[in-house]
């Protein structure tokens, strides 16, 4: 069975996805994960697929216990995607116990609920993400009213996993979504003159 591509993928989270702010996120995850692929001489097209399919059955199936990402990953074996992208998309979901052993395992950890973290930010920003920077992300980070239902310790477990510099990972993930601001919602319009 010929590899996936990212039109399939895409068609794969349309028919399943109809939330517009689920497919940001996954859209979000997708830019974050090329970023980092592109920047590890990793396959991007692999990487972007991962963080598009990896919330595939969230809105259908949110029962963490019973649901999502269980119904995802037979989809996505039942489709021929590769068992690294499926390892993948099991090992975001801390609570499946699924070791996460490989960079893209470890690197959609990193980025998912940092992704969704960076959104919620630009969108009370008056700037959007443009001109965002870390120390704004981490402020944010330390007020646990704002975006409350984050998980921060993932966050700082997956920076930890990945073994990179903190201000390094939020800065690639803030430029790698700031080129996709306007697929992302995440500018803010023009004030009127």
């Amino acid at each position: 069975m010929p590899e996936p591509t990212r039109e399939d993928a895409w068609n794969l989270v349309c028919e399943w996805i109809s939330s517009d702010s689920l497919r940001k996120h996954v859209l979000g995850v997708e830019t974050a994960m090329r970023a980092y692929a592109r920047e590890g001489g990793e396959d991007e097209e692999l990487w972007g697929i991962t963080g598009l399919v990896h919330d595939l059955d969230y809105e259908r199936y949110p029962d963490l216990e019973t649901g999502h990402p269980r119904h995802a990953l037979k989809e996505l074996e039942a489709r021929g995607y590769p068992g690294e992208v499926i390892d993948a998309v099991a090992g975001h979901a801390e609570f499946l116990g699924v070791p996460r052993e490989t960079s893209l395992a470890k690197t959609l950890y990193g980025v998912d609920e940092l992704s969704g973290f960076i959104a919620a930010c630009a969108l009370v920003r008056p700037t959007g993400i443009d001109g965002m920077t870390p120390k704004s992300v981490r402020k944010k980070l330390k007020q646990p009213s704002f975006a409350a239902k984050v998980d921060r310790d993932q966050i700082r477990r997956g920076i930890e996993e990945l073994g990179v510099d903190e201000n390094e990972h939020l800065q690639l993930v803030i430029d790698a979504m700031a080129e996709r601001a306007d697929d992302l919602g995440l500018t803010r319009p023009e004030s009127p003159a």
